[in-house]
């Protein structure tokens, strides 16, 4: 079977010849693969026999000038098209540390939202008409990246604290973010599938959670975050395809509203947060297809992981709605070898 015809299946809760694999490695770990034997020029997906997945992706920044402020051997401070100043360190896979955002207050994301409006030249056209052929002659699975809802304001564009104030004191600025960068995903998208170059499903990072606990109620979703989550579903299911969340942290109390909102997949089921799998398969297991809820911390203790794979996977694919992958991405602790068993007990666990 086609990577589209295995995954469509789990959308549809059907069983396929073996449970999709759909995952992400850091590009260190990539990195390491090829130092310890996997050939330099290999997909690592064909290498190891995982399924292909391909994005589309537009550019929905206010496009704020990016440059490079201050850099040496160890890192380098920059502003980014969203008016945020990181510091990058140039360690591989390392995280960001944000020092600065411009987009602060309702008055300058004014600014903000106009530079938005202009929708000229934020897709990249030039790619879609060379790669999107190639993806389905391959029957790889075809996402459209949205963005939008408290994820990229909170964290890329705005800050946490002040957006997690702002819901509370400021909400009619907050939504008029969500609306707008939902707007323009609708939009361009609209311009790509009408263009002929259709996808499969949309997918949307908004990490609703933490460790334990969401970064806000269940009501305060319901009210100002959910209408923007339906809008996106709705809009995909007007053109028949899928719509998948991708939410880290423990969003346990929030899952009976992802349900209502009508979201078809729920990625990554952060087991390091709080997240049961396997209780969320025997509750939600009919109306929600899962993808993940393997814990990344065990991927680099081989006995571990194959044990646990071994839990979770037979369980994990009844009647289809189960996709492959860590709790989040595999990283660079995780060695060819380890891969390869990973891999191997993967596709005898989830052969249907």
């Amino acid at each position: 079977m086609t990577s589209f015809e295995r995954i469509t299946r789990m959308y549809e809760h059907r069983e396929a010849d073996h449970v999709p694999i759909l995952d992400s490695p850091w590009a260190g770990t990539i990195a390491r693969w090829r130092r310890e034997g996997m050939p330099e020029n290999a997909d690592w997906r064909d290498f190891f026999g995982a399924d292909k997945s391909a994005s589309i992706g537009v550019n929905i920044s206010p496009r704020y000038e990016q440059k490079v402020l201050e850099e040496n051997d160890r890192w380098k401070i920059v502003t980014t098209d969203y008016g945020v100043t990181l510091k990058q360190f140039k360690a591989a896979d390392s995280t960001p540390e944000f020092l600065d955002y411009k987009v602060n207050s309702p008055a300058v994301w004014a600014d903000a939202k106009r530079r938005m409006e202009d929708r000229s030249g934020r897709i990249n056209w030039d790619r879609l008409k060379r790669e999107y052929p190639k993806w389905r002659a391959e029957g790889q699975w075809i996402t459209a990246e949205f963005w939008f809802g408290f994820d990229v304001t909170h964290s890329w564009m705005s800050g946490t604290e002040t957006i997690l104030m702002a819901l509370l004191e400021e909400p009619e600025w907050v939504t008029d973010m969500f609306d707008t960068f939902l707007n323009s995903c609708m939009d361009l998208f609209d311009q790509i599938w009408d263009a002929g170059y259709t996808f499969d499903e949309i997918r949307w990072p908004d990490d609703l959670g933490y460790k334990g606990a969401t970064f806000f109620s269940p009501a305060l979703y319901r009210e100002l975050v959910q209408p923007f989550h339906k809008r996106a579903v709705e809009w995909a299911h007007s053109k028949g395809i899928y719509a998948r969340l991708h939410s880290c942290g423990d969003v346990r109390t929030v899952l009976p509203d992802i349900i209502a909102t009508g979201v078809d997949a729920l990625n990554p089921l952060e087991a390091k947060a709080g997240m049961d799998a396997l209780e969320v398969k025997r509750v939600y297991g009919d109306k929600l297809t899962l993808h993940g809820g393997v814990n990344a911390v065990l991927w680099d203790d081989k006995e571990r992981i194959i044990a646990e794979i071994e839990r979770l996977v037979p369980k994990l694919k009844e009647n289809g709605g189960y996709i492959f992958a860590s709790d989040h991405s595999i990283p660079n602790s995780v060695s060819l070898e380890n891969f390869k068993a990973i891999m191997e007990c993967v596709q005898r666990c989830g052969c249907y």
